[in-house]
Parts: C-alpha cells; sequence; structure tokens
C-alpha cells in the first residue's frame, strides 16, 4: 500500500474529526449554551484535545438544555 492510497483510507475520517470539531466549538461558544458542570473552559479541552471522540462525548453528554 503506498502514501496515496493510506491518504484517501484517512481522508473521510479527517474530514468527519474536523467537521465534528468546528460544529463542536461552535455550538459551545453560543452565548445561551450551557453545559454539564458550567465550565465551558474544560469543555473546549476535551473537544479540542480528545480526539474524535472529544466531540462526539460534548454532543452526547456536555451540552444542558436551557
Amino acid at each position: 500500500m503506498n502514501t496515496g492510497q493510506i491518504i484517501l483510507l484517512l481522508l473521510p475520517i479527517l474530514i468527519l474529526e474536523l467537521s465534528l470539531l468546528g460544529l463542536a466549538i461552535r455550538d459551545l461558544l453560543k452565548d445561551e449554551r450551557h453545559v454539564r458542570g458550567g465550565n465551558k473552559a474544560l469543555w473546549a479541552l476535551v473537544i479540542l484535545f480528545i480526539s474524535l471522540l472529544g466531540p462526539i462525548v460534548y454532543f452526547a453528554i456536555g451540552r444542558e438544555d436551557a
């Protein structure tokens, strides 16, 4: 398997990760958004540094309905 094939295999995962990252950060930065634990800075770190799972965890359990 050459480098071009590996890049083509990883590209959909990279696009998914960047999309989820952008959506999660955009949602977190809304003024009316309340998060579990009340600490948006901590959730931002979770989203940014826990790769693909960070945004998924944020959307699944981090958000609170107002």
